[in-house]
């Protein structure tokens, strides 16, 4: 069920008239009820995965409270080692099997022919958020089995997060929430350009992208570099959008989600853009993987933070694709990054000077852009190719293809100055503005976005992109 879908709308409606209707002791368990239902219609047997990891997580974290020493720490090494072990098998298993099977070819080890579950990396990371958060006794083990799970299982965070962490979500999950207006109207503008984001500019720069990449050889120079700056902003508006629609269907309900997104196109460095870029999953991987790397290793100085910023980065490649392409790209962004603190460019001292933060802006567009070909080209070979295609080959006119003409073209670059301008302008005001506040910017704006949606969205159910990751 996707969130682009009549389905969706059909469930969202349900779920949440239900929520306010039911007394508040019933809410839990229509919200885990609902989750699971949301979660099994992709493939029903995964609710079995998830129950397992559930219930290993779950007494991992009483055990964890209730013990000292070494035996505390072997619990949380078990909820860790179950979570990564599941990920591991249905994400990297084949990966790996893969590369042994190249090196040597006496024996053929076979493939698992199998669906990844979706969301698996998100709640994988969120679940072992809580057992390292209750290990460092920052958060106490819940003793409520329903409410832990819906925890894990909330159903408008639980494909592509945000990755919360038990500190914010399971005290609102125990909260009475009565119907608000202004949540309701504030979540209802977030999930309506959340939906303009995916079905109008992601969806519709996704069939110029997806034609492109999938046959660079046919194509100039230009045409691939048009597609690789759309698929740059094609990912920032399918992510974001989801993010947008999910933390607006958390807020109507009186839930309040972590932000994921912060305009992170308007940025002048490299580590400025990731710390506002998926800001659960930086924020996840600075918390649980930089710091104690770099705490680690602190006598080496400023080796300690290019060490953990490389290592950091590679994982987070990995988490994002078991292939020599996602492992690359998470390289080459941590490289970025390390040239940035070698050089000890930092983004307060850019944004002094107008002209040093457009530029600023426009190198971190191209370096996203740049290292983005990699994420999204089929393997690392593909990527080199289309690099070498966009530098090297002749540079000939836009050529208008069946399913994207000229016209398409200006209409998806006039839809993208719109998403900037509005994001960098006067967006987040009037999204946060209550009821009562902004009335004719208000009604004006929903009008026009909805109007958009009907009129320039692609309804063709495209899924979005992390919700295989």
């Amino acid at each position: 069920m996707l969130f682009n879908s009549l389905e969706f709308l059909l469930f969202y409606v349900i779920v949440t008239s239900l929520f306010f209707i039911l007394p508040h002791r019933f809410r839990w368990f229509h919200l885990l009820f609902a989750s699971c239902f949301f979660y099994m219609c992709f493939v029903p047997v995964y609710i079995f995965i998830m129950a397992g990891t559930i219930l290993v997580d779950y007494y991992a974290g009483r055990w964890i409270e209730g013990s000292s020493g070494k035996r505390r720490k072997s619990f949380l090494v078990i909820s860790l080692v179950s979570n990564i072990g599941i990920l591991a098998v249905f994400k990297y298993y084949n990966f790996f099997i893969g590369n042994i099977n190249q090196i040597q070819d006496v024996i053929k080890i076979p493939f698992l022919s199998i669906l990844l579950p979706i969301g698996l990396s998100f709640h994988t990371f969120q679940a072992m958020s809580y057992t390292i958060e209750v290990y460092k006794g920052n958060q106490k083990a819940e003793r409520h089995f329903g409410i832990y799970a819906l925890y894990v299982m909330f159903y408008p965070q639980l494909v592509a997060g945000p990755i919360e962490r038990p500190q914010n979500i399971i005290h609102q999950l125990y909260e009475k929430h009565k119907f608000n207006a202004d949540d309701f109207f504030i979540g209802f503008k977030m999930m309506l350009w959340g939906m303009f984001k995916k079905v109008v500019i992601a969806d519709r720069l996704a069939i110029y992208v997806g034609q492109i990449y999938d046959d660079p050889h046919s194509y100039n120079g230009f045409m691939i570099l048009i597609a690789a700056i759309f698929f740059a902003i094609q990912i920032y508006c399918d992510f974001s959008g989801y993010s947008g629609i999910a933390i607006g269907a958390a807020r109507t309900m009186g839930f309040r989600l972590m932000t994921n997104f912060k305009t992170p196109f308007n940025t002048v460095t490299v580590s400025e853009f990731w710390a506002r870029w998926h800001i659960s999953l930086s924020s996840w991987f600075k918390d649980y993987l930089y710091y104690p790397i770099a705490v680690s290793k602190r006598d080496w100085g400023i080796g300690a933070v290019i060490y953990a910023t490389l290592i950091t980065f590679l994982i987070s490649g990995f988490w994002h694709g078991a292939g020599w392409n996602f492992i690359f790209w998470g390289l080459l962004t941590g490289l970025f990054i390390v040239f940035e603190t070698l050089l000890n460019i930092k983004a307060i001292r850019i944004r002094k000077s107008s002209f040093k933060k457009i530029v600023g802006i426009v190198y971190v567009f191209a370096v996203f852009t740049f290292t983005e070909i990699f994420f999204r080209a089929k393997n690392i070979q593909e990527g080199f190719y289309i690099v070498n295609r966009i530098f090297t080959s002749k540079w000939g006119a836009f050529e208008s293809t069946q399913i994207f003409a000229k016209f398409s073209l200006l209409l998806s670059f006039l839809l993208i100055i719109i998403l900037f301008f509005a994001e960098a302008t006067f967006l987040d005001k009037l999204i946060d503005s209550k009821l009562s506040e902004r009335k004719n910017a208000n009604l004006i704006f929903g009008i026009s976005i909805l109007s958009l949606i009907l009129v320039l969205g692609i309804f063709q159910k495209l899924s979005f992109i992390y919700f295989q990751f």
